[in-house]
């Protein structure tokens, strides 16, 4: 069957798009929220030209910092949404993270590189208000988003399998209430998620709530750090540190609720608390650019997708922000789903493909967050016998060669099986297995520019290969619309993704737009192992028109080989 083509024999183009709602006084997508997340995934969409109408319910972005921290892998989100550049402008590389006793000696340090295999940072510092900032001038360059700002969100509604229907008015006032129909609305609303309630999803408690206060400063005086985050593992007062930027920084400590920070006693109180890595009598300058008291907590929502409604972000999970996660776990899930909603909408696939949202983003949020409770568990885990041998146990698995580097790759595991992921299989001679993990992304030289792997790729799939494609291989690629990459095993840039495909066994893979691996010809393969497991998922009624698609994007139909060319 080709991949273009109808599902099933005697189904007609026009009885699948049929099951996409065609509006004509609607949008395609209504993102409700306009943080970070609702804010990159309105970007993706654009780029896949899926058009959006971002609600917000405030005037501007918030002004006082909270997300903190970011990976190589979302790094390489807001690559696709087209803002790295400026992110790079305002980011700050960071070491890794030091488990620290009560003491403040060292159990265990998982350092984290220059440049990891998505080809930025492993860990980044920002500040999210500059991150908002530059997200929204984005967004008002992009003609396919639209932001609404001042408007609360009444209602979201949907009957059976015919379009949204999202209700709002200008915020704070009983003014005149305006409606908006949409082929699908995305929650990105936060932990309060309207979207989330009308989807009649529920919170799963995963164990963890403890009050912290967080406190941002900044100051020229010396600080004494390391350049990588701090994590005081002290039942009594656990506490976290970190260099946000040049002269800012944050601190987060676990502190009882009559244990304020204002007026002299509170003072006092602050400069034994920082007094490891400042001293507030000799610091001059030392101005709190905010104070507040949070409640950490791990839940994860029962369902993300109700027909065409689906949350993303806190509106469908929230995590303890010790290992860094919470806005990461946000950008990873409006990742995965932009350009399955852009083959749905745009191109009639199979609307099941929508299913494979929770499917594949649920595990590893739920992975995540527990991670972090188990990071934050062993900082406020208690004294006894037990707890000292389970701090001893961390400091010694730390020094296992690797090992460190293993566990920041634990923050991103392969993808789960399930339809667009095949069931691992151990073969012998394999170092891993591909599908369910992201390609890597080496810096190339492609028409005389040294550029990252991605922005060759654009916004279309993509076939990696170190052989010349079968017959089989290429209709699949052409079907899918992919850009063919001849990886030659010559120069460093080429010879880490013929290096990759090797351990892997493969001698080609096709890669999604998210960058995920879907599928690999076998190392003296014909075609793709695993085709007809995702094909009736995949394939579409129709294609895209040329104005809707991404400039980056380009069928391997019209296009020739790639070759890669090293990058010096």
């Amino acid at each position: 069957m080709s991949l273009n083509e109808p599902r099933t024999a005697g189904e007609s183009t026009d009885d699948v798009a049929s099951k996409v709602p065609v509006l004509a006084d609607g949008v395609p997508v209504v993102i409700v929220g306009a943080g970070p997340v609702g804010v990159t995934a309105a970007l993706l969409l654009a780029r896949h030209g899926v058009r959006s109408v971002l609600l917000e319910r405030h005037t501007a972005v918030y002004p006082l910092p909270r997300a903190v921290a970011t990976d190589d892998e979302v790094r390489r989100i807001l690559q696709a949404a087209g803002v790295e550049a400026e992110f790079a402008s305002i980011a700050r590389s960071a070491n890794g993270l030091r488990l620290l006793d009560a003491r403040h000696r060292v159990i265990a340090e998982f350092p984290r590189t220059a440049e990891g295999p998505h080809g930025f940072p492993e860990t980044s510092m920002f500040d999210q208000p500059e991150l908002e900032g530059l997200l929204r001038a984005a967004l008002a360059r992009s003609a396919a988003c639209e932001l609404r700002e001042g408007v609360e969100v009444l209602d979201v509604t949907q009957e059976g399998d015919g379009p949204a229907q999202v209700s709002y008015r200008a915020a704070g006032g009983d003014g005149e209430v305006h409606s908006l129909r949409a082929s699908a609305v995305l929650g990105c609303d936060g932990a309060n998620s309207l979207v989330r309630r009308a989807m009649g999803a529920r919170w799963e408690d995963l164990r963890f709530e403890e009050e912290w206060t967080a406190i941002d400063v900044r100051t020229s005086a010396p600080v004494r750090t390391w350049g990588g985050v701090d994590q005081v593992c002290d039942p009594h007062r656990p506490a976290t540190f970190m260099r946000i930027g040049e002269d800012r920084y944050r601190w987060e400590f676990r502190l009882g609720r009559d244990e304020g920070l204002d007026g002299e006693q509170g003072r006092e109180r602050l400069r034994r608390l920082v007094a490891p890595w400042i001293d507030l009598a000799t610091a001059g300058d030392f101005e709190i650019r905010r104070q507040a008291r949070y409640t950490f907590r791990a839940r994860i929502a029962d369902r993300w997708r109700r027909g065409r409604l689906f949350v993303l972000g806190d509106a469908a999970h929230l995590t303890p922000p010790f290992v860094g996660q919470g806005l990461c776990a946000g950008l990873r899930d409006a990742h995965n789903l932009a350009w399955k909603l852009a083959r749905v909408l745009n191109e009639g696939a199979d609307d099941a493909l929508l299913d494979t949202y929770q499917l594949e983003r649920k595990p590893h949020a739920r992975h995540v967050i527990r991670l972090a409770v188990a990071t934050g568990w062993a900082m406020t885990g208690g004294q006894d016998a037990a707890a000292a041998a389970r701090r001893a146990l961390v400091g010694a698995a730390a020094r296992v060669p690797g090992l460190a580097k293993a566990a920041g790759r634990d923050l991103s595991p392969a993808l789960a099986p399930g339809p667009l992921i095949h069931p691992r299989t151990r073969v012998p001679g394999r170092r891993r297995e591909l599908a369910g993990t992201h390609c890597p992304q080496p810096w190339v030289r492609f028409k005389g520019r040294r550029v990252r792997l991605d922005d060759v790729l654009g916004t279309s799939w993509a076939v990696l290969t170190a052989t010349p494609l079968s017959p089989a291989a290429h209709a699949v690629a052409q079907g899918m619309g992919a850009r063919v990459v001849h990886v030659q095993d010559t120069g460093d840039a080429a010879a880490v993704l013929a290096a990759w495909l090797r351990g892997g066994g493969a001698d080609a893979a096709l890669v999604r737009p998210d960058r995920v691996v879907l599928d690999t010809v076998a190392a003296g393969g014909d075609g793709f192992a695993h085709s007809r497991r995702w094909a009736r998922l995949l394939c579409t009624t129709r294609r895209p028109e040329p104005s809707a698609r991404h400039a980056g994007a380009q069928d391997s139909a019209s296009a020739p080989l790639i070759p890669l060319i090293p990058a010096p």
